[in-house]
């Protein structure tokens, strides 16, 4: 399904890691707003799928459109595309050589959106908004999992994206930690931020997602609302999936 006016679109997506196909023909669209979730076994491909969107992966073939730039076209900077779509990863990436307001302030001041004095006004704003305030000047090696990973999510929020890219963002996290970390991604999500969002969460999945898409073996092999792909899922794939999960 594709859609002229979406945020992301991506057309005939291939990727191959030499012979082998991790993705084969994806053609799909995240429109503003969208909470999309990316179901699948390990894998499937999910995880590439996300890379693709922001080029972390490039792609073998076909064609990926953000907010109605061809990202895929050589001649575009896509460093100047990624300003504007935020990613999380499943194991944090913070610079551990770097104070947790050095953290969040290095990308605007660096690239050339805020000042100094902005920057570390809008690290104060978001530090309050997860309560990690007292934070600011400690260094990542002090931090829990789901603090340092509350960190990634505001240092990327800094930048005022226009759509947030989430990996797997708890599978790291000690099981008490994961909850504090998806409290935050739903209230980013209440905000009205468009998100993608690789996760084994199902409970968040059902109710945050607006869409579903289930991936395996390099294709969606099926996308629904989640109160219908949870409930009356049509592929035997999919079935078999989430009778192994629910």
């Amino acid at each position: 399904m594709t859609d002229a006016n979406a945020l992301i679109r991506v057309e005939h997506l291939k990727k191959a890691f030499g012979e082998k196909i991790v993705l084969n023909d994806i053609s799909e669209d995240i429109r503003a707003g969208e909470k999309v979730v990316i179901l699948g076994p390990s894998g499937s491909g999910k995880s590439t799928f996300l890379r693709c969107l922001n080029l972390l992966e490039v792609p073998t073939a076909g064609r990926i459109f953000f907010d109605g730039t061809e990202i895929t076209d050589p001649g575009v900077d896509i460093n100047t595309i990624r300003q504007h779509m935020g990613m999380v990863f499943q194991h944090f990436n913070l610079f551990p050589n770097m104070t947790v307001r050095k953290n969040i302030t290095l990308a605007p001041i660096r690239t050339g959106r805020m000042n100094a004095e902005e920057a570390n006004e809008k690290a104060d704003e978001l530090l309050k908004r997860v309560g990690l305030m007292e934070k600011a000047e400690a260094y990542p090696s002090s931090l829990s999992g789901g603090q340092k990973q509350r960190i990634a999510i505001i240092r990327a929020l800094a930048m005022n994206p226009k759509m947030m890219l989430f990996d797997e963002p708890t599978s790291a996290l000690d099981p008490e930690m994961v909850g504090e970390v998806l409290d935050l991604m739903k209230a980013l999500a209440d905000d009205g931020m468009t998100m993608a969002v690789v996760t084994h969460e199902i409970g968040f999945a059902r109710e945050v997602g607006t869409r579903v898409l289930f991936i395996d073996e390099g294709k969606v092999v099926e996308e629904n609302t989640p109160e219908l792909f949870f409930s009356n899922p049509k592929s035997a794939r999919a079935q078999d999936f989430l009778s192994k999960v629910l």
